[in-house]
């Protein structure tokens, strides 16, 4: 047993001897680093490793949440401690009812041991490429605007009074940037990121020419012309909203009214060509891990499947509020922080056509390839949107002039609908969560232009 589990063990008899009906303690491990390069060179470097555990208590119906960094026996008595006495002197709830035990079936390949591995002089050269690779791509690449490497590696362990018991490792990292390219109306910036769970799955030469590659493609944008026309979302942007229907199929979200799937689960709602779901064990997500952040074992929900709102996620007391079960989506923010219901990786799945036949289909109208302020610019009750946008036009099926300063309106689950076509290649992005997305082709939005 680690040492996070006997913390957690620990933790959990301390809490029941102050006077806790019950409680479950969950213990963190993570360290991580970061580098920044300019102009060739490293710009800063931050590395930082950080332990603690929190623990909840249950008196009654009444629940206490206490947290520290102290790991040794004392430590961890007293942050119990404190545990049980906030139970003692909350509201009652309830619905605040320690979560039971279920199998959890172990879950490998989460760890990179490179991520450890790699010197932070390797992790600087793996982004000094990506900057290199970037300028060099081409002539009108003046400048990169940052360019970063970040990586991840932790361990959690959980324990309850109930039965629950588990630990896992994980790793992640990633790189990006944004290249500068200069036109004749000044500078356009290009994104370019990659994604892996360790450096060796990270491919800098891509990285770097995808920033470049975009900023050139945007040199002499132009408004597009006001309409209603197909519209083209690249992987990035559709990862945007995937984000945020998922968020607002989280119980939580319905339960408050703050979501415009609130008393629509099992309506035809959607497009049949649009099939998404939560999938915490998927093995490229970056949230996948063998149990949620109540130790309930992740699983593949479907949310929208043959065009029907399927389901909404759960934790253990969104469930207990409706009297159903967990969809183990409890989310956690380290050990600061109790659980809560979260999407884990949002799976669009990949439709049949290449991203060519879906401009095709789309014939006149435009590919989004970047949204500003999307959270922002949504009602989360209606789910209405108007948000600020950029990309290409597309004409008589293919990609034609870049646009810029355009807007894009309409409402989530109209937007549902309107789906056509899926591309074929999906793409991990970490934009809106962790989401794997092709691009996707919608029927019809409002453009606004000149």
């Amino acid at each position: 047993m680690s040492e996070l589990s006997t913390s957690a063990g620990r933790a959990v008899e301390a809490a029941l001897g102050a006077g806790a009906g019950a409680a479950e303690a969950y213990a963190s491990r993570d360290s991580g680093r970061e580098v920044r390069v300019h102009g060739g060179e490293v710009e800063s470097l931050t590395a930082a490793t950080q332990s603690g555990i929190g623990v909840r208590a249950w008196v009654g119906g009444r629940v206490g949440y206490a947290y520290g960094t102290d790991l040794s026996e004392a430590g961890v008595e007293a942050i119990a401690a404190r545990a049980a006495e906030a139970a003692a002197v909350a509201d009652e709830d309830e619905f605040a009812v320690p979560p039971e035990p279920a199998p959890v079936e172990a879950l490998p390949g989460l760890s990179d041991p490179a991520v450890a591995a790699w010197t932070t002089a390797q992790a600087a050269e793996l982004a000094l490429t990506v900057e290199r690779t970037a300028l060099a791509a081409d002539s009108r690449i003046v400048g990169v605007e940052q360019v970063v490497y970040a990586d991840a590696a932790g361990r959690v362990a959980i324990a309850s009074s109930a039965g629950v018991a588990g630990e896992y490792e994980s790793s992640d990292c990633f790189a990006y940037l944004q290249a500068l390219a200069e036109g004749d109306d000044g500078r356009e910036t290009g994104l370019g990121f990659g994604l892996a769970r360790g450096p060796d799955g990270l491919d800098p030469e891509a990285i770097g020419a995808e920033g470049a590659d975009r900023a050139v493609a945007m040199i002499g944008a132009v408004k597009p012309t006001s309409r209603s026309c197909p519209v083209v979302l690249d992987p990035t942007v559709a990862a945007s909203f995937a984000g945020l229907i998922g968020g607002a199929l989280s119980a939580s979200a319905v339960q408050r009214g703050r979501s415009p799937f609130a008393g629509r689960l099992g309506e035809e709602l959607a497009s049949g060509a649009l099939v998404l779901h939560d999938d915490g064990r998927d093995p490229g997500g970056s949230a996948s891990a063998p149990f949620d952040g109540e130790g309930l074992p992740r699983r593949r929900t479907a949310l929208i499947e043959g065009g029907r709102l399927r389901a909404f996620l759960y934790d253990t007391y969104t469930a207990n509020r409706e009297g159903t079960a967990s969809t183990g989506s409890a989310s956690r923010h380290g050990y600061r922080s109790q659980p809560s219901v979260s999407p884990s990786n949002l799976v669009v799945a990949a439709g049949a056509l290449s991203f060519g036949e879906l401009l095709a289909e789309a014939g006149e109208g435009v590919f989004v390839t970047d949204v500003a302020g999307l959270h922002s610019g949504v009602n989360p009750v209606t789910g209405v949107f108007s948000v600020g946008a950029s990309g290409r036009a597309i004409r008589d099926g293919e990609l034609a002039e870049p646009l810029r300063e355009f807007t894009i309106a309409g409402d989530l689950v109209a937007m549902l609908g309107s789906v056509e076509a899926t591309g074929a290649t999906a793409r991990w992005v970490p934009f809106g969560g962790s989401v794997s997305t092709p691009p996707l082709l919608i029927g019809a939005m409002a453009v606004s232009g000149s």
